[in-house]
């Protein structure tokens, strides 16, 4: 049973006339009268009752009549669905990123991808860059921004560099500035002084850490364990410093004080990864291409 001789025998059955319906699906007619035939031979029944001039179904095609109809609109339906995805009406897209970025990078991104694809659904899972390699891997997520290097390399991923972004020092307007009054703070400034610090597995936590033991010193933790909001939130209570990236500074608002630090400074850099073995869903793609022409 083929496709179209559905479509042919629907044509006959609601214009009870083998000539017009032949004009209605655009076939030659004794095309569509072989079709037919061969619909009913496959179907072992007559479908129709063929008198001069009078065109009637059987009990046959009175049954076939409903399903076809149910199928051809199932196949109109299935035509639409994947067109809106084609064309970028409907969809998902689900990315992965580090809080910070979704605090910093994402939001004027995604907003710029909602306004244009208002019907892509966007589905976004925070986590560290070992978290969402693993997410991608099996296949949970579409796109992750991650940060290099990975914390295992992955042949199974392909990365491509988006930004390199400068870290900066964050504290409260109403503690002392850290390093004095200079306009920029070192590493070595931050000895002594009280850290508010990221949990565990936090790429930002392992960036500073290892850039405090390179000037000698391990850091004095006041908190620790915050994910980017809490963060933020304890060092505009007092509690101490932290060392941010400058996007999240910048979006941050009121009530912080930001210090850049001195030469060279501290910065990560930033990519979007996906799978090697399968490529992205076009929205997806869409909004990769977004991100790095941004």
């Amino acid at each position: 049973m083929q496709f179209q001789q559905l479509q042919y025998f629907v044509a006959v059955a609601e214009t009870r006339h083998f000539t017009r319906a032949a004009d209605l699906v655009h076939v030659a007619q004794p095309s569509l009268s072989q079709q037919i035939k061969a619909l009913e031979r496959e179907l072992g029944a007559d479908l129709f009752l063929r008198a001069r001039g009078n065109i009637t179904l059987t009990d046959a095609g009175e049954a076939l009549l409903p399903l076809a109809r149910r199928i051809l609109a199932d196949a109109d339906t299935a035509r639409h669905e994947v067109q809106e995805l084609v064309q970028l009406r409907r969809g998902r897209v689900r990315l992965g990123a580090t809080p910070s970025l979704c605090t910093g990078l994402l939001p004027d991104v995604l907003r710029a991808f909602h306004d244009r694809y208002p019907g892509i659904r966007l589905l976004i899972e925070e986590g560290g860059s070992h978290d969402l390699v693993r997410e991608l891997a099996r296949g949970a997520l579409d796109l992750a921004l991650v940060v290099l290097p990975l914390p295992s390399p992955s042949p199974a991923l392909t990365t491509v560099e988006l930004l390199r972004e400068d870290l900066v020092v964050v504290s409260s307007p109403e503690a002392p500035r850290p390093g004095g009054d200079r306009r920029t703070v070192r590493v070595a400034d931050l000895e002594g002084e009280r850290l508010v610090m990221f949990r565990h597995g936090y790429d930002l936590r392992e960036l500073t850490v290892a850039a405090c033991r390179a000037e000698g010193f391990e850091p004095d933790l006041a908190v620790e364990g915050g994910e980017m909001d809490a963060v933020l939130g304890f060092v505009r209570a007092g509690l101490g410093v932290a060392v941010v990236p400058r996007m999240v500074a910048a979006r941050s608002g009121r009530g912080l004080r930001v210090t850049p630090l001195a030469r060279p400074g501290l910065h990560r850099t930033i990519a979007l990864a996906h799978r090697s073995d399968v490529a992205p869903p076009r929205a997806a793609r869409e909004l990769q291409r977004m991100l790095l022409e941004r």
